[in-house]
């Protein structure tokens, strides 16, 4: 049956709203106003209702019960044209569009569609949206296309052709809230059961007399997840879904519900012949871990291992779908035979059946007594064993290393790697330690963790950062490592569950990636190996000057994070120094400078990095405001906060930081060397957000301290003609005041 449970919400909140405003209100039929199919809302006697969807004639044929619709509708679009000749463009006007679900489409003869979505052309010609209705103009052309994209329906497509002299075409939607039904009734004379279906006995509705309808029982399962994936697409269009797991995925490969489409990539496990090749193979990897599984006294032991291998290969492949990805690509398989009898003794594997999981080392990191059928979900990628693993694996091989005097510079850094870069626990406050097997559960695994001495770990990662103060190239693995530890994701936070503040050693590590920046950026989307996936460096300005912030609000032992305020300055000034302080750095600097000026009597630290900033990417000199600073926005980081947040609040950003700026000089005496810079500051604000009234203030203020006292009143009578958005009561009689004081001389 079609889905109209959120129109008949919609529609019914409108007739309460309604009717809630009306004096008097009569019992009868009330019929709707909307478009197609007619609502009826009939108002009975003792306060009773009747809400009517669809209404018609029907017909009984034996057990069939067969439904007429007077009228059939549709959503549809409605156009209406003006022409003129001389016109060069064609005006669109579309009223109070859906934004979000509408795309524009334009067609010169039988050239490939051109489409663009309607919330992006909005705001392009309407940035602050202020017009409910939106108008632009397009090129000539033959055809227009009007997409109405559905979530949980089809997409509606509509192809018009346009008049050769068409000047101006006003475009409005019309919903249709119920749409036409094809319905068909059948009675079950069994269970005196009337069946209502619109394909005759598809998904019915079933419908009892009234006097033999049961008590309403609630659902015992509840759906864990619901799935609709939209088909209608076009070259080049953007548009995201959300997989099985709420990851982003481009809906324009998926055809079919991706639950049950069928993998593109035949994914096949390597079992190799005996446990020593298999061990190699799983360090060759890397990134791997092998299962080995013994059941010897099984005699279908083998016939359940390889029916288990196909089942995992097949989930592999599900998860990767169209192309080899090494994420999901975790473990590899064997079946220990006869031969590897010395080698179970060894490790003390005496369980019979049992699963084995080894590193690439061919160390034992856990084991069940157990099937391996019974523990499969264990080695799926979304369950969280997998990660278990890697936590144990990464303390122990720490451990090792650490405790062996012959390991080398290379064994040591990429023994802190493998900790850094392992995936934060999503319970801050969990004891994500990996402890042993659950209580009384002797068929699971058990996973002990490697007990670490700090002392000794943070004065093993001292001599290693000192030992590499004089690389000429950088070590991108340390680099990795560096920038999860600065950012308080690193080792310590996997080891001891802790965040530090930044020390020496970590200070010396900011200079390590500073001195090597340019090689750092050049390398970071390289592969560091054949097999390891690269290096994940992303914005390194963006990272290191992140971290510094984050370290801000850190404290450690009594010991707070604004402690080492003057090193954390000296780097930010050695980034913008050699021309890395791009948006993200000084946007970080510029909110750890103010974090006390509330309480300060001046800031002028914070503006003299705002006028360097402003006159390096902002200031007016450079041209057209907007346009310079969708220069910038173009430059920013896909990570960025703004990045997702989009265009209109990258600008909002600047311009409140703009007149930020300036109003701390309207308030702080001390700041008074910096108005003719705050005057330009205010009415940059003023350009990228027009009649803004705090900024008109702000601006006013500005003026009168600089002496143009007759402009600045007029300045402040125009905030207060726009102060129709202030809503707190103090600031809108402050900015009174402040005209009073202007016009009387006593400001």
């Amino acid at each position: 049956m079609r889905n109209f449970i959120w129109s008949f919400f919609a529609f019914f909140c409108l007739i309460s709203v309604s009717f809630s405003q009306t004096n008097s209100i009569e019992k009868g039929t009330y019929i709707s106003t909307n478009k197609g199919q007619k609502i009826k809302l009939n108002l009975l006697d003792n306060n009773k209702y009747e809400l009517v969807f669809y209404s018609g004639e029907y017909k009984i044929k034996g057990d069939s019960l067969l439904f007429s619709q007077e009228v059939k509708t549709d959503d549809s679009f409605n156009l209406e044209f003006k022409n003129d000749k001389k016109a060069k463009k064609i005006k669109i006007k579309f009223l109070e569009p859906s934004y979000y679900s509408f795309y524009i489409g334009t067609q010169k003869g039988s050239e490939p569609v051109q489409y663009q979505k309607v919330s992006d052309i909005k705001t392009k010609v309407d940035p602050d949206w202020i017009n409910p209705d939106l108008e632009f103009e397009i090129d000539r052309t033959d055809y227009l296309y009007l997409v109405y994209e559905g979530y949980d329906t089809e997409s509606k497509l509509y192809k018009y052709a346009l008049p050769k002299d068409v000047s101006e075409v006003t475009i409005k939607y019309e919903l249709d809230v119920l749409g036409d039904l094809n319905i068909t009734g059948i009675f079950d004379k069994k269970t005196n059961e009337l069946k209502i279906s619109e394909q005759k006995g598809k998904n019915p509705l079933v419908f009892l007399n009234e006097k033999e309808t049961p008590a309403v029982t609630a659902s015992k399962v509840a759906a864990i997840e619901k799935q609709t994936i939209s088909n209608w697409t076009y070259p080049g269009k953007e548009v995201v879904v959300a997989d099985d797991y709420g990851v982003a995925v481009d809906s324009s490969v998926v055809t079919v519900d991706s639950a049950y489409a069928s993998p593109k990539i035949n994914f096949k496990f390597k079992i190799e012949n005996s446990l020593k090749e298999a061990i190699a193979a799983t360090k060759n990897a890397k990134t791997k871990f092998l299962v080995v599984y013994t059941d010897t006294k099984n005699p279908s032991a083998k016939a359940d291992f390889d029916a288990f291998v196909k089942e995992q290969e097949v989930q592999v492949g599900y998860n990767m779908y169209d192309v080899y990805d090494p994420q999901y690509d975790i473990f590899n398989y064997y079946l220990a035979t006869a031969d590897d009898k010395k080698w179970l003794k060894a490790n003390k594997i005496n369980d019979n059946p049992s699963v084995i999981v080894l590193n690439g080392e061919g160390d034992v990191l856990t084991s069940a007594k157990s099937t391996l059928n019974d523990q499969k979900a264990k080695f799926n990628y979304y369950d969280d064993f997998c990660k278990k693993v890697q936590r144990v694996n990464a303390f122990n091989t720490f451990n090792k290393v650490v405790k062996n005097k012959k390991a080398t510079d290379a064994d040591l850094i990429a023994a802190f790697n493998r900790a850094a870069v392992l995936e934060l626990p999503y319970d801050y406050e969990a004891d994500y330690e990996v402890g042993v097997a659950a209580e009384n559960n002797t068929a699971d695994f058990k996973l002990p963790k490697a007990a670490l001495d700090k002392k000794e770990v943070l004065q093993t990662w001292k001599k290693l950062i000192e030992a590499h103060q004089k690389d000429t190239k950088p070590n991108m693995l340390l680099v990795e490592t560096i920038l999860k530890e600065i950012k308080n994701q690193g080792f310590s936070k996997q080891f001891f569950k802790e965040d530090r503040v930044l020390n020496d050693t970590d200070f010396l590590s900011i200079d390590y990636l500073i001195k090597h920046y340019d090689a750092i950026e050049k390398a970071r989307s390289e592969v560091v190996d054949a097999v390891a996936p690269a290096v994940s460096v992303t914005n390194l300005s963006g990272d290191i000057s992140s971290a510094l912030q984050i370290n801000s609000y850190v404290s450690q032992e009594g010991v707070e994070g604004t402690a080492n305020q003057d090193k954390i300055i000296s780097i930010y000034k050695k980034l913008i120094a050699i021309g890395k302080g791009g948006f993200e750095c000084y946007k970080n600097y510029f909110a750890y400078l103010s974090q006390d000026s509330d309480e300060s009597t001046d800031n002028t630290a914070f503006l003299k990095e705002f006028n360097t900033y402003f006159n390096t990417y902002l200031s007016t000199e450079k041209g057209n405001v907007i346009e310079t600073l969708d220069q910038l926005f173009a430059t920013i980081d896909a990570n960025s906060e703004y990045s997702y947040n989009g265009w209109n609040s990258f600008k909002e950003y600047h311009s409140n930081l703009a007149n930020t700026a300036a109003w701390s000089v309207v308030e702080k005496p001390a700041n008074a060397a910096f108005i003719k810079s705050a005057i330009l500051w205010s009415e940059y604000s003023l350009a990228v957000t027009k009649n803004n009234p705090y900024y008109l203030d702000t601006l006013a203020q500005l003026y009168y301290k600089d002496g143009q006292k007759e402009k600045a009143i007029e300045l402040q009578k125009k905030a207060l003609q726009y102060s129709a958005t202030v809503y707190e009561p103090d600031t809108l009689n402050d900015m009174k005041e402040v005209l009073e004081k202007m016009q009387n001389g006593t400001y």
